[in-house]
């Protein structure tokens, strides 16, 4: 299947470029400014010594390496002196601190004496931080063609290929947090290196082999306090209890399962190996289909970030990382090519617009590490955490440089093309060049979407050529109308895309009508904590209600499957941000001297309600919101 080299497509409009140019001037530079201030880039100079402040952390070197990667592909499409410089300033400070074998880590080379590199595999991110790296040195190269920083990351993964594997004398570990093996994938195909494809299977593979490598690490060094009896050291945090082809659903750190999910389903796909496909799909449909949130959102538990139990979605006390939102875009996405189904797509869709979008302001200048389904300021949850607003940085600040990367490479994912077909998998005003039947293709959006369900499509191939345009149906939408060329067809779907085979020539267009009604969606009554609840949703948007619009206690307001919304502006949001009204039941209050019960029935009053789509919450004032609300 081939993907988009982001080369090949312009944003010409709409929802994400307005996203991606927020990133291009606020974030990627906001993101800078912390990690130079916080001593992030300065540790990769390797001048601190013991005893002074600000001593580098273990996963520094990834929070400077997910910048750089959103820095690169920003690059690709919009060139900056400025960003360019400070992009090729990071580069040069690693290469100049690289060690002759190739290894390189900031904490471990000040920190640390020589001996302890690779010593705590479990714990101290050595390899994570390294694939990270790997990810914006293919970045890098593939923005600018220059393969300065690819040529350093090679030697570091050629050093860590002779370190780890299945050969006598080799270390039998592997990462304690995952990562490094999706980005082996990514330096497989920026190279043409087999070994690095190679590398990665043996890290997919080997993880949850007998012995334990963690259980005999953790021998070596002593023994670990807790380690047996405290959940957050568990094998199955790390995801290293079994073999990953013997793990029957998603457990643990969420970040950490859905990045190693990611590389192992890579490995399947290019290996063909259907056995890991399967481990991957079954993976994939625990996550999803038992422990996601409605934002797209996985990982319910603070304690260990981690996958709660089937249909444990507290609200209140969410975790919801935006960094694992992330990770299962990544992951989905990967499971599409490996399938070519749709629902994966539309997964990837719930996340990127909802559950990833709410870790950033508006403004692309604050963040949300959590992102709960329900917030009361100033009230202490039962773990004893609090909501807070939006924060310019955190002391573990994985999710900002995440969301950088995130939004800057967006564009990859709308098309995938293989042999006589034409995947559309995202909708936004666009410009693409693809390759498909043999021939180039020039393809083009014009949408209002997500605010609109209507895409109008022109389809340009250099040449007459038949081939299958194959348009995803949303699993939110149940009725779609095409034209091509002004004439009503009904194509089949399959796997959940409505295709268009035929010959197409130069200039054809197609009108796409998706229905987009405002709809309110129920949870899986396993899910206690929304029975009797529903969420309110239109086309990709989960809506929710805050108190800037509706007042407090907004816990007391009641929906029906009856109302009818309509579209409004509303106060203090951007004009383009379609929200949405309507008249709702709403608990009468009580009297001062009401009694703490009684045998009479509520009464309800008819009140405004105003609901925002769920990334914009908590741009104005710090309020309460809910994303669940009652109904009857």
């Amino acid at each position: 299947m081939n993907i988009l080299d982001l080369a090949q497509i312009d944003l010409t409009g709409g929802f994400w470029q307005e996203r991606q140019k927020v990133n291009r001037t606020a974030t990627i530079p906001d993101v800078y400014e912390f990690c130079k201030k916080t001593g992030r880039i300065e540790a990769m100079k390797l001048q601190w010594q013991p005893g002074q402040e600000n001593q580098p952390h273990i996963f520094w070197d990834s929070d400077v390496a997910k910048w750089m990667e959103g820095a690169a592909y920003s690059l690709k499409k919009h060139p900056d002196a400025k960003l360019r410089q400070q992009l090729e300033e990071i580069i040069d400070l690693i290469a100049a601190a690289q060690d002759k074998n190739g290894y390189f880590n900031s904490y471990y080379q000040t920190a640390e004496p020589r001996h302890r590199r690779f010593s705590n595999l479990m714990f101290n991110h050595e390899l994570y931080c390294c694939g990270h790296l790997i990810e914006a040195a293919v970045a890098h190269y593939e923005a600018t063609g220059d393969t300065k920083f690819l040529d350093v990351m090679k030697r570091y993964a050629d050093h860590v290929d002779r370190r780890f594997g299945p050969e006598p004398g080799k270390c039998k570990g592997y990462p304690g947090h995952e990562e490094l093996e999706l980005a082996l994938v990514k330096l497989y195909h920026a190279t043409g290196e087999q070994r690095y494809l190679k590398l990665s299977e043996y890290f997919v593979r080997q993880r949850g082999q007998d012995p334990k490598y963690f259980i005999e690490e953790g021998k070596a060094l002593g023994g670990r306090q807790g380690y047996e009896t405290n959940n957050f050291f568990q094998l199955q945090y790390f995801q290293a209890h079994a073999p990953i082809e013997q793990q029957e659903e998603a457990v643990g750190h969420a970040v950490r399962a859905l990045y190693y999910y990611s590389g192992a389903a890579d490995v399947a796909r290019e290996l063909g190996d259907k056995k890991l496909a399967a481990a991957c799909r079954r993976l994939w449909e625990d996550a999803v289909h038992r422990k996601m949130y409605v934002t797209g959102s996985p990982g319910s538990l603070y304690t260990g970030e981690a996958f709660a139990s089937a249909y444990e979605l507290p609200n209140a006390e969410a975790y919801a990382e935006t960094c694992a939102t992330i990770a299962l875009i990544f992951f989905s996405w990967r499971m599409f090519q490996i399938d070519r189904d749709s629902r994966y797509v539309d997964v990837m869709e719930r996340a990127l617009y909802n559950g990833m979008l709410s870790g950033v302001s508006l403004d692309g200048k604050k963040f949300f590490y959590v992102n709960p389904m329900s917030s009361e300021p100033g009230k202490t949850l039962s773990n004893g955490a609090h909501h807070i607003p939006r924060s310019e940085w955190f002391g573990c600040s994985c999710c900002p440089p995440n969301v950088v990367r995130t939004v800057a490479e967006v564009g990859q994912y709308f098309y995938a093309s293989e042999e006589r077909n034409l995947w559309v998998n995202l909708f936004n005003t666009n410009e693409a060049e693809v390759e498909v039947a043999g021939t180039k293709v020039k393809i083009a959006q014009q949408t209002d979407y997500p605010w609109n369900g209507t895409v109008n499509f022109t389809v340009s191939p250099v040449k007459k050529a038949r081939f299958a345009l194959r348009l995803r149906r949303p699993d939110w939408c149940a009725d779609t109308q095409i034209k091509v060329n002004g004439k009503a067809v009904k194509p089949e779907l399959e796997k959940g895309y409505l295709v268009l085979d035929r010959t197409w020539q130069t200039g054809d267009a197609v009108e796409y009508v998706m229905a987009m009604p405002v709809e309110l969606v129920y949870a899986n009554p396993l899910v206690q904590e929304d029975c009797g609840r529903a969420t309110i949703q239109r086309g990709p948007l989960v809506y929710c209600i805050e108190e800037a619009d509706n007042g407090n206690k907004i816990d007391q307001f009641v929906v029906t499957a009856e109302m009818r919304f309509t579209p409004c502006q509303v106060k203090g949001l951007p004009k383009y941000i379609v929200g949405l009204k309507t008249s709702a039941q709403r608990l009468t209050a009580p009297a001062k001297d009401a009694p703490l019960y009684t045998t009479k029935h509520p009464e309800y009053q008819t009140v405004p309600l105003i609901a925002i789509p769920y990334y914009a919450w908590t741009n104005r004032e710090f309020g309460a919101m809910a994303v669940w609300i009652r109904t009857r």
